[in-house]
């Protein structure tokens, strides 16, 4: 059985506006240890053959240089591909900026994803709740592979009453960590949680 309050609390969420040479961006960041080795994780989140079994089927010339793509979902180039600490690839268009960081600490790991975009397209600091429940159910995934516990098939388990749960409680944490950035409005949040439940918790009734 799914321990939906722990994963979700294991999960630290940050949104984040700022500025770079091309512009105004929206950054949303997550992180969370995992008991394995940085090794172990990075091969985990690389090889092709472990990533399908946590998250998606995934191809490409998976190099540096290279490109990848995410089965019925994103695929993007990749940038920066130092194992077992960095990996920064674009995610679904040129802009869209997705780096992985992992840091050992003793037996465990610490990995925190960033990706950032331009406001043209998040709008607002509200944009995080687009991609922040998506990175959450990534995350839990990798946890539950990590510990040996993943389902035979992840993609089905993604439409499941417990992961729906789960991404219930997800778009509710994103629409607190927006409000607490200060990066969007009240309207902005409400808006975008409504269409983020919609996305990633259809079945889940709401109040």
């Amino acid at each position: 059985m799914l321990d939906i309050a722990n994963h979700l609390k294991a999960i630290h969420r940050e949104v984040r506006r700022g500025t770079t040479s091309g512009g105004e961006t929206v950054t949303v960041l997550v992180r969370r240890r995992y008991d394995a080795s940085v090794e172990d994780v990075w091969d985990a989140v690389t090889d092709p053959a472990r990533v399908r079994r946590w998250f998606l089927p995934l191809t490409g010339d998976l190099r540096e240089g290279g490109s990848f793509q995410l089965e019925g979902n994103a695929g993007g180039d990749i940038l920066t591909c130092d194992a077992p600490r960095l990996l920064k690839v674009t995610f679904g268009g040129p802009s869209s900026i997705v780096e992985v960081r992992l840091t050992g600490n003793g037996e465990a790991t610490d990995l925190e994803l960033e990706h950032t975009v331009p406001i043209e397209i998040a709008q607002s600091g509200a944009g995080a709740l687009f991609v922040g429940p998506g990175w959450d159910g990534a995350l839990m995934g990798l946890a539950l592979y990590v510990a040996g516990e993943a389902p035979e098939d992840p993609v089905a388990a993604a439409n499941s009453p417990e992961v729906q749960e789960f991404n219930a409680g997800s778009v509710r944490a994103w629409s607190t960590a927006v409000e607490e950035s200060g990066t969007a409005t009240a309207e902005e949040i409400a808006a975008l949680a409504q269409v983020s439940m919609a996305q990633f918790a259809p079945d889940v009734a709401t109040p």
